[in-house]
This record gives structure tokens, C-alpha cells and sequence, in this order.
């Protein structure tokens, strides 16, 4: 590879980088083009896949001054650069490692923290973005029509007892006109 080339290639990992929420590295070896062709598909449009050479990752890393990788591009790389719910694409990388072995998910880095294996796997168990927000929403309804149904008591106590008042009222007036 021309020394022109190289460069062109460390400035567009940089890139990638600085414009991923996340990025993922895994190892590769052993995949076919159909299975990566598959995983592509199963991260979805947000997600880009890309295989990498480790010494232009690193300096790519450094530049767009990511830290972390450097124990990680051991191998053959390939890095899935996330851009938006990193939630989603963890749990497109796992549920594939585990329907194909050969795909190791080696480390990632999001939010320019450095992240193992297994904090990724805890990442990809989270429920997705919109569930949680669904959650959320719920959950200040519910305390909402909670607040309302105490603000209404009173009003609903004071309206049986002026209830109650009126029907005994009547029932002694009945009694006395008798």
C-alpha cells in the first residue's frame, strides 16, 4: 500500500471514529463474505462494518484521540462503527456471535471510554432505546393519575356526604310530613 493511500486511510478511520457514538472491534477469522454480508444486514443502516488493518486502526485511534484499542488490534480486526443506538447494534453483534462462533467480540469504545468484552454483552442485555423511553413515559402516567385521583378525593368525599346529608334530609322530612 502506497504511503499516499495509508494516509488516506488513517484520515477516513479518523473520521469514522470522531462520527460514531461507538465503535466495536471484533476478530473475524474464519467468517465467509456471505456471513459478514449477513452481519452487515443484521447491524442495520446506522451501523457500518468495516474490516481494518491494525497499525492504521492504531494510528487512526490516536488521532481521533480514542484510547484503549491498542491491546485489542491484535488479529484480524474488523470494527463496527455505530452511529446513534449502540443498545441495538450490540445485540446485533451478540445474537450473531452466537449463531457464529468464529466472530469474537474482542472490546469497543463509546462515548471515548474503553469498553471489555463483557461490558458489552451487558450493553447489548439492555432493553432498546424506545422500551426504556416507553417505561419511562409509564411510569410518569401512572404517578400522574395517581396525583390526580388524590387531588380528586376530597371533592369526591365532599360530594357523598352532601349526598348522604340531602337523603336523610328528605327521609326526615318524609317522616315528619307522615
Amino acid at each position: 500500500m502506497a504511503k499516499a493511500e495509508r494516509q488516506a486511510a488513517v484520515e477516513e478511520l479518523t473520521a469514522q471514529f470522531r462520527e460514531a457514538d461507538a465503535a466495536v472491534l471484533t476478530e473475524y477469522r474464519g467468517l465467509t463474505v456471505k456471513q459478514l454480508k449477513e452481519l452487515r444486514r443484521a447491524l442495520g443502516a446506522d451501523t457500518q462494518y468495516a474490516v481494518v488493518k491494525n497499525t492504521l486502526t492504531q494510528r487512526a485511534a490516536t488521532e481521533a484521540g480514542i484510547e484503549g484499542l491498542n491491546d485489542l488490534l491484535a488479529g484480524p480486526s474488523a470494527i463496527a462503527f455505530i452511529k446513534g443506538d449502540a443498545v441495538e447494534a450490540a445485540k446485533g453483534l451478540r445474537d450473531f456471535a452466537k449463531a457464529n462462533p468464529l466472530l469474537v467480540i474482542k472490546g469497543g469504545v463509546m462515548d471515548g471510554k474503553p469498553l471489555s468484552a463483557t461490558e458489552i454483552t451487558k450493553l447489548a442485555d439492555l432493553e432498546s432505546r424506545e422500551v426504556l423511553l416507553a417505561k419511562a413515559a409509564g411510569a410518569m402516567k401512572a404517578s400522574l393519575a395517581n396525583a390526580a385521583a388524590l387531588f380528586q378525593a376530597p371533592l369526591t368525599q365532599l360530594a357523598r356526604t352532601a349526598d348522604a346529608l340531602r337523603a336523610k334530609v328528605e327521609q326526615s322530612g318524609d317522616a315528619a310530613g307522615e
